[in-house]
């Protein structure tokens, strides 16, 4: 019998408007230079300014976020706490000195009043941050194409991993895990475990993107997103079959071409160019 060919689809759509924090799956969304819209434009900062991340306060995966019409809307999964609603329209103009990794930048202090209610939610202080379009910060000269420039992210604007890798991962699991532990913007259906590794570059729908750095993973991926929770799964597993030069991979960073208006879940994929993948896909 003809194997049939599963043609490559995007399925899923992720934003974190709030770096850490729970995610947000949607059907369709816009597109910035910087991600996708509303992705990790805000983030909680310590008395330092450096960013809060669950890689320490493994707590911040039961704050919850929504998005209304104007406004985020954040809330607690397990304390009993008041909704707190983050409008769009900046009041503030207090500018402060941030930093994600090695970058420093500019942000807005977004209110007191959520500087409030994050301590009381954290049980220690830290401040709610947005970055302004003002603020221009660029992906690492090494992989940046047109000096381009992303959010609040560990690095890129975007993120993609194939379905397809995840379920490779699950087959060696005694206990699948579900794709949020990786928060990807982008999961795709389709194709073999991890094709991704070998987008130079493709499309989604009418958008042009390259796949320029895979992925190194942490303790992050350890964490419950229900729960909060950390164990050792998947990170063990994935040490032993996608460790390169001390680092696991898992799932492509991205960077756009010249951006369309939207992009949906549905849209078919198209890969133009490919290049060597850092591991193996047989010894994957």
């Amino acid at each position: 019998m003809e194997e049939r060919i599963v043609p490559l689809t995007l399925s899923e759509i992720w934003i974190y408007p709030i770096k850490s924090l729970a995610g947000i799956a949607l059907t369709e969304t816009e597109l910035t230079a910087r991600g996708l819209k509303y992705d990790r434009r805000w983030m909680l900062i310590d008395a330092n300014g450096k960013f809060m991340t669950q890689r320490t306060l493994p707590v911040l995966a039961l704050l919850d976020v929504a998005i209304e019409s104007d406004s985020l809307v954040v809330s607690h999964r397990q304390k009993e706490m008041p909704l707190l609603s983050i409008p769009f329209e900046q009041n503030s103009s207090e500018l402060l000195t941030v930093q994600v990794w090695d970058d420093h930048m500019e942000a807005v202090r977004v209110s007191i009043e959520a500087d409030r209610w994050f301590s009381e939610a954290l049980e220690q202080p830290c401040r709610l941050v947005f970055q302004p379009e003002s603020t221009q910060r660029k992906v690492d000269p090494r992989y940046a194409h047109h000096e381009e420039i992303t959010s609040f992210s560990d690095g890129y604007p975007f993120l993609l991993i194939g379905q397809e890798s995840l379920n490779d991962l699950n087959a060696r699991l005694e206990s699948p895990v579900p794709m949020n532990r990786f928060r990807p913007n982008l999961v795709f259906t389709g194709g073999k475990p991890y094709e991704e590794d070998t987008w130079a570059a493709f499309t989604v729908g009418s958008q042009d993107f390259f796949g320029v750095k895979p992925c190194a993973r942490c303790v992050l991926t350890t964490i419950d997103q229900v729960t909060s929770v950390k164990g050792k799964e998947p990170l063990k597993t994935l040490s032993k079959y996608r460790n390169w030069n001390n680092k696991i991979l898992f799932g492509q960073n991205l960077l756009p071409g010249s951006l369309t208006e939207r992009i949906k879940v549905g849209d078919y994929i198209e890969v133009v160019q490919v290049k060597e993948a850092s591991l193996s896909l047989e010894n994957s």
